[in-house]
């Protein structure tokens, strides 16, 4: 029973701790709800995010992936009156609906101006249904009429180019947090399910600081992360390291990670508010005309920020020796403790660089999107499936499956609606893991 007892201490630490990096230091008022609803909306926002109901995020592309500003959409529901937003220049429009259900969500073509002049979705309109505390998000894709089956033939390169530089976008921000994780795993054994709201925990911390502090983003964004990696610190030392001290087993650990990420995850549903929001800095961006692709200036910045962070980090295990005893705990912790290595530090270190990472990728994640309260939830599958992927407890097994997942995801939405994307992505997994169970750059072991 001694695990038992200890989790509740451990757990209500984490959430003073949370408190005292988050919300006094943005805050001072201590009004956390309150500022997230009052603070000034991006671009894309169309109602006040003070009004009661729930939000329906709408965004208008092209099939070659550029945003389409200046669209008029209208959701419709039963017994409500029409509500009607225009999307801003990401291409997105947020519809604050009386509450949650089904509605009507119909694109007016006739506001398409510019390069998306002529087009039309594939289906208009549609019908989506609204859950509450949930991100409702759809995405009209527009194309010149007949493409759809004009596309059956074949795929233009530049469609191809685009979703493919989305695709490393995306899978170069799966990549940070899933290196945490991996090196997690590899040290502790532990399946952590509370990574997912350490990924939430940094765009949030950025958003704070950010609008409700008026602190600017570039100083915002790196503070953000020097919380995440105090809130590694906190997760080993005030709750992982007592259980393990205490013989608790991986599965039940696996439980209170469980656990864990529903506190936290209501926690931030609590502070934050359901709303989506952005930040107060580089919203609205055009893209960069790239030859075949286009991205917009911030979305490059992004992607070299990402990856000079991996390659250091890989740097760091090959080079260093604390890379080299990060390794050898994680082959063989008992092994590595007989050879003078202090595995807990070793651990320690393992829980503030992985925390550190999964919060950069959340700064990353809400410039790409939008800033939510369980956007590190969302994407938390894809994040197991590029660890699974690339081998369990290996680092540069965990980028290279981020980078296949990220890019699979985009190019599937050639073929399957961009709404069943992550069923695609995760059906190859299994097909990968039928041939190969060990992952891209796992090594086979006899068990038993």
């Amino acid at each position: 029973m001694l695990p038992t007892l200890a989790a509740p201490r451990a757990l209500l630490a984490l959430v003073a701790l949370a408190l005292l990096l988050v919300l006094a230091p943005a805050l001072p008022d201590g009004a956390g709800r309150a500022a997230a609803a009052t603070a000034t909306p991006g671009p894309a926002a169309t109602a006040p995010t003070d009004v009661e109901g729930e939000t329906l995020r709408v965004r208008v592309r092209t099939s070659e992936g550029e945003d389409v500003p200046g669209a008029a959409v209208t959701a419709t529901g039963a017994g409500a009156d029409p509500v009607t937003g225009t999307t801003g220049d990401d291409g997105v429009a947020e519809l604050v609906v009386p509450g949650a259900g089904s509605y009507e969500v119909q694109l007016d073509v006739d506001t398409l101006e510019g390069p998306a002049a002529g087009l039309v979705p594939r289906q208009n309109p549609v019908q989506r249904d609204v859950t509450a505390g949930s991100a409702n998000n759809y995405v009209f894709q527009v194309a010149e009429e007949g493409a759809e089956q004009a596309a059956a033939g074949g795929v233009s390169a530049g469609q191809v180019a685009q979703l493919v530089a989305n695709g490393l976008r995306y899978g170069l921000i799966i990549a940070l947090a899933a290196i945490g994780l991996s090196l997690v795993f590899g040290t502790t054994g532990l399946t952590n399910f509370a990574h997912g709201e350490l990924i939430t925990f940094g765009a949030i911390a950025t958003y704070f600081l950010n609008v409700g502090a008026g602190i600017p983003f570039l100083l915002a964004a790196p503070l953000a992360v020097v919380a995440g990696a105090a809130a590694g610190y906190a997760n080993d030392r005030l709750l992982w390291r007592p259980l393990r001290r205490r013989g608790t087993g991986l599965v039940a650990m696996m439980i209170v990670s469980i656990g864990l990420a529903l506190l936290l995850r209501y926690f931030f549903l609590y502070l934050f508010g359901g709303s989506t929001q952005t930040y107060a800095e580089y919203q609205g961006q055009r893209g960069l005309d790239l030859g075949l692709f286009t991205l917009r200036p911030i979305d490059l910045i992004s992607m070299v920020i990402a990856a000079v962070v991996l390659v250091v980090v890989g740097l760091v295990l090959v080079r260093t020796r604390l890379g080299k005893a990060t390794r050898a705990v994680s082959d063989n912790p008992a092994l590595a403790a007989a050879s003078g290595i202090d595995v807990n530090r070793v651990i320690l270190v393992v829980w503030v660089a992985g925390a550190a990472l999964a919060a950069l990728s959340g700064v990353l994640l809400g410039l790409a999107q939008q800033v939510q309260y369980q956007m590190g939830f969302q994407i938390l599958l894809l994040v197991f499936a590029a660890v699974t992927l690339g081998g369990l407890g290996t680092a540069f097994g965990a980028m290279v499956g981020a980078l296949v997942i990220g890019v699979f995801l985009e190019v599937s939405t050639i073929i399957v609606p961009t709404e069943l994307r992550n069923v695609g992505a995760l059906l190859v997994l299994i097909l990968v893991l039928l041939v190969r169970p060990q992952g891209i750059l796992g090594r086979a072991s006899r068990i038993g």
